[in-house]
């Protein structure tokens, strides 16, 4: 197989698709491995690390794609790059499609096949590839959080952490998935008092049981029990995921008048369209706004801060699927029904069923 790994171009995006130790696993497997040029110098894959793994390294980045029957990639495309696919290619990444599906369609009438690493399932029903940049996202969002706390940066002007005769500073997480999960757990190691907020009963007595936390409130999902949490909280996680689908609005813009002025909200789930009816894609060189006095970070690719860690993370989960798919794509797509569930284009189609849902 002819797998090519090109240089990410979305704003701040220094992740890259293989590692050299990926390239060198797959190039063993007798594999062709095409890497543009620079794809991982940000964080310390040079070009020549690449080679001696094995790979070729391709300068321009049209005589890549050129080169490649399997696309490995970190984001979505971004429209300037559609001009770049043709049917021979299939391209394994993380898609969302769901944020825009315009650009979907777009995408899709390309011809690639289209295989999105947020959707691919594992036999427990977990979502195994998109569980490493939803832990990251997790911890991140608390991170941000607290330093858009800060006044200098439009905040409230408060701080976690266990301060005698003061409260704790309240963190609300909306969704408690793997994205959730680590946002509970880096908010309470700064010893913050958490709300989580879910739809399931299940999934709050499964974390009241894990945590055993006194300082964590479990709270069944409806619109008073948010209004109320929303009142009293510093920082807002959202951290909804609908698999294929897009985020929906849990927190709508009414629902911001009850919030402290300087309070932040960090939505993860904003690659899936995000799910507070007040946010807007941003970005890491411009990475919040303020709408009605509460301060809103929705970075579309909050793993990108972390790249080098992120794309060992990625690649640990990644690598065993991009095995298997490079030795026979559509044998492996056929077969495999978790494959199958990440599939998203095909044939010049929109074809995942959630995606089909929502046309």
């Amino acid at each position: 197989m002819k797998i090519a790994v090109p240089k990410e171009v979305k704003n701040n995006e220094n992740r890259v698709g293989l590692s050299p130790n990926s390239v060198k696993f797959l190039s063993q497997e007798g594999h062709q491995l095409f890497i543009e040029s620079s794809a991982g110098s940000a964080i310390g894959f040079t070009d020549q690390d690449y080679i001696k793994s094995g790979a070729t390294i391709i300068k321009d980045t049209k005589s890549l794609y050129d080169q490649a029957n399997l696309i490995v990639k970190v984001k979505e495309p971004l429209p300037e790059e559609f001009c770049l696919f043709n049917e021979s290619h299939t391209l394994f990444t993380y898609l969302h499609l769901a944020a825009d599906l315009n650009n979907a369609k777009k995408l899709a009438s390309t011809g690639i096949t289209g295989i999105a690493y947020e959707t691919i399932t594992s036999d427990s029903g977990a979502m195994p590839l998109l569980a490493p940049m939803s832990n990251i996202a997790g911890q991140i969002s608390i991170l941000v959080g607290s330093y858009f706390l800060l006044k200098p940066n439009n905040g409230l002007g408060v701080m976690f952490g266990n301060f005698e005769g003061i409260d704790r500073r309240v963190v609300t997480i909306i969704g408690a998935g793997v994205a959730g999960t680590e946002a509970i757990k880096k908010a309470l190691a700064n010893d913050a008092h958490v709300k989580v907020i879910d739809l399931s009963q299940d999934r709050l007595d499964q974390l009241k049981y894990k945590l055993k936390n006194d300082n964590v409130d479990y709270i069944l999902s409806s619109k008073e029990n948010i209004l109320e949490a929303l009142a009293v909280s510093d920082l807002v996680i959202g951290s909804v995921y609908v698999v294929g689908k897009e985020a929906p609005k849990v927190i709508t813009r009414d629902m911001l008048s009850v919030m402290k002025k300087g309070s932040v909200i960090v939505d993860i789930s904003i690659d899936q369209g995000g799910c507070i009816e007040t946010s807007q894609p941003t970005t890491h060189d411009d990475p919040v706004f303020i709408k009605d006095g509460v301060v809103h970070y929705c970075v579309t690719n909050m793993p990108g801060a972390v790249p080098l860690t992120a794309t060992l993370a990625l690649n640990r989960a990644t690598l065993p699927y991009i095995s298997r798919l490079a030795k026979n794509i559509k044998q492996t797509i056929n077969e495999d029904k978790h494959f199958r569930a990440g599939l998203s284009l095909s044939d010049g189609m929109i074809v995942h069923p959630a995606l089909l849902s929502n046309i």
